[in-house]
């Protein structure tokens, strides 16, 4: 059998792809220089190609390097998951758990649902990560996390999906504006031109053009939001109208502005709320726990959400 690559040569790869700086990748490492740059030649010996170009300047990966470093990525994530699986089975839910969630759902589930999280698995360390869905899902396939929260509809790749609960969209704006006069409201073409969309790299933007009876007219301004913060501040600055979740919305996002929301006419358009995990993942005791934990405390506890006509429960 010809010599294998070893899982140490491949991270100190993996490192130099990410940093492209042969210190700042061996402190990345915790070892001396001179040791990753042996153990990278050791590496190209093994493979007999070329994998970086150096020169005092700079440092490049070469095209099959790239791929290496793809497939190293793969076979790292897959060892951790093998380490993983031995932890876990003596105490599930115990030691560090690395958790990424959207900006859209980590602000307002989070706070919810880690108290008790904690209360109940005192022994788990949880690492949190927000970031865009396409951030989020490529860290979980290279292994730098191990569970993901998102919104559905959204291309998961190859992951594990569990959907926990659905999440309607309710129309947010200005108590005084004439689409939100009715009790429930509804997504006409004017309406649709009037929204005001998050700005490219979030899920919620698409999944609110998706919502729209005619996508292609919404948000005619142009006017794009950083955050759903900034969103709410553009509405109430007169901007525009706004298609916001209603687990922001029972999350205080409104809280101390004057906007109003109002659910929409059935059927309301919606997106799921899921967690991801990668198909190796040897966490499968603590996917199902963290799952059955989210869902759980929906379903006990209660939130409202503010309209200028009163209140709606929402589990």
């Amino acid at each position: 059998m010809s010599a294998l690559p070893s899982l140490r040569q491949l991270s100190y790869l993996v490192a130099l792809a990410q940093h492209l700086n042969f210190t700042r990748a061996a402190a990345a490492c915790f070892v001396t220089q001179s040791t990753l740059s042996a153990g990278l030649k050791e590496l190209e010996a093994t493979l007999g190609a070329s994998l970086v170009e150096r020169d005092r300047q700079t440092v490049l990966m070469t095209p099959l390097g790239l791929e290496v470093v793809a497939r190293a990525r793969q076979l790292l994530a897959a060892a951790e998951d093998l380490a993983a699986l031995a932890a876990a089975s003596a105490e599930p839910m115990s030691g560090t758990l690395r958790l990424g969630a959207i900006p859209t759902i980590a602000p307002f589930l989070l706070p919810r649902i880690l108290p008790g999280l904690r209360a109940k698995y005192p022994k788990l360390r949880l690492l949190l990560r927000e970031d865009v869905s396409a951030n989020l899902l490529q860290r979980l396939s290279d292994g730098q996390l191990d569970f993901v929260l998102l919104a559905l509809p959204f291309d998961t790749r190859d992951a594990q999906v569990r959907q926990l609960f659905d999440d309607e969209f309710w129309l947010v704006g200005r108590d005084d504006d004439p689409a939100l006069k009715a009790k429930r409201a509804t997504v006409s073409a004017p309406v649709a031109e009037r929204l005001v969309l998050l700005e490219e790299g979030h899920c919620l933007r698409e999944q609110t053009l998706a919502a729209c009876a005619r996508a292609e007219s919404a948000n005619a301004s142009g006017v794009e939001a950083t955050s759903l913060l900034t969103l709410v501040q553009m509405v109430e600055s007169g901007i525009g109208l706004a298609l916001v979740p209603e687990i922001a919305l029972s999350g205080g996002l409104l809280a101390g502005s004057t906007l109003v929301a109002r659910p929409l006419t059935a059927p309301a358009p919606k997106r799921t709320i899921a967690l991801l995990a990668r198909r190796s993942s040897a966490g499968q005791a603590e996917f199902a726990a963290l799952g059955d934990f989210i869902e759980a405390a929906r379903t006990q506890s209660h939130y409202a959400v503010t309209t200028s006509r009163g209140r709606r429960r929402q589990s």
